[in-house]
């Protein structure tokens, strides 16, 4: 049996903590303490109202942290004890602001999203600084720019490479691009104030959607060929089923199967395929494309609601469009509102 007899050395500024069992030290916050902190910043630093719009911001204000703090405590439990950072509450403080002046809830979520991201960032790095400087603009926008800034994110900067067949690139299409559709606009005071706001740069040379989706989804948009073309060309691997399969929009014909060049290029690196054989099967895969009339009428038969994006796009600054890095992080959190998960930001701002 151990002494019961304790004693103890303790510094100026420790703490002495006895017990018969074992001492478990949580560090940090717990949700309770942060949340305190979280409105004790609020109340302290928001201007003072009058009457009902008083009530009304604080009420918009409890809404809005305790909404972070359930998500952050979900996803990042350990962000909970930044509470006391003084750059932590100042982007905390800013979302409530925002949001108890407008109480708009999507603007709410948007912000919400981006502070979770924000709170993950262990140390002071561009993604922080972006994130934050992202906190203070996006309540400068609409819902048509937040839109916007979504839509371009995702077909310019981003691409899946699941989407191997028509059926799965149209449930592509109405997880990620359907909830913003039909709030993009071709105003070009819009696009103005994208660029007003530090989240895109309008260039004079443009990029049409087709060109983006045949770049990126390839695959999907090939017209095929005949099978003799293989021998014909004297491809020594043949028919080898790993590259090539029937035409998914002619299946009187074969294809190369690849989603992009991208993908082409590793599936033929892993195979070691001699150089004559590569630079025949991307010669096969390059000559089948659609045209880009072929490639907008493909996608409109897949889901007939891209033909007002096309339109939009061709009809707008869209097509000049490209977004900084601030313009990123609103696009890619708009994203997330509506799917939930999503690829991690720090590939796009590193």
């Amino acid at each position: 049996m151990l002494n019961s007899a304790q004693e103890q050395n303790i510094s100026s500024n420790g703490t002495a903590i006895q017990a018969n069992g074992d001492v478990t030290i949580t560090a940090g916050l717990s949700y309770s303490d942060a949340r305190d902190v979280a409105l004790d910043v609020f109340h302290a630093n928001f201007y003072k109202l009058a009457g009902a719009a008083a009530e009304l911001a604080t009420a918009r204000a409890k809404e809005i942290t305790e909404e972070f703090l359930s998500k952050l405590q979900k996803e990042a439990p350990a962000g909970l004890g930044k509470a006391q950072e003084p750059d932590f509450q100042y982007a905390l403080l800013t979302v409530q602001k925002e949001y108890a002046k407008n109480g708009d809830k999507d603007l709410g979520d948007l912000l919400i999203d981006l502070l979770v991201d924000r709170s993950k960032q262990e140390k002071r790095g561009i993604l922080q600084i972006v994130l934050n400087e992202a906190l203070g603009t996006a309540p400068k926008l609409t819902e048509n720019q937040l839109a916007a800034l979504a839509i371009a994110f995702l077909f310019r900067y981003t691409k899946k490479n699941d989407v191997g067949d028509h059926v799965r690139f149209g449930e592509y299409l109405d997880q990620f691009a359907s909830p913003f559709v039909s709030k993009v606009v071709t105003n070009q005071a819009c696009f103005m104030h994208l660029e007003f706001c530090g989240c895109a740069s309008i260039g004079i040379g443009g990029i049409k959607l087709e060109n983006i989706l045949c770049t990126t989804y390839q695959g999907l948009f090939l017209k095929g060929f005949d099978q003799k073309e293989i021998t014909d060309r004297g491809i020594a691997i043949g028919l080898d089923q790993d590259f090539f399969i029937q035409c998914l929009n002619d299946s009187s014909k074969i294809q190369v199967n690849a989603l992009n060049k991208e993908s082409l290029d590793e599936k033929l690196s892993s195979r070691s395929v001699s150089s004559e054989d590569q630079t025949k099967i991307i010669q096969l895969f390059e000559t089948s494309k659609m045209s880009e009339t072929e490639v907008r009428e493909k996608c409109i038969s897949i889901r007939p609601y891209m033909a007002g994006l096309f339109e939009c796009w061709s009809g707008s600054a869209m097509q000049n469009i490209t977004l900084t890095s601030v313009g990123i992080a609103i696009g890619h959190a708009n994203i997330k509102r509506f799917v939930g998960e999503f690829a991690d930001l720090s590939i796009w701002i590193n």
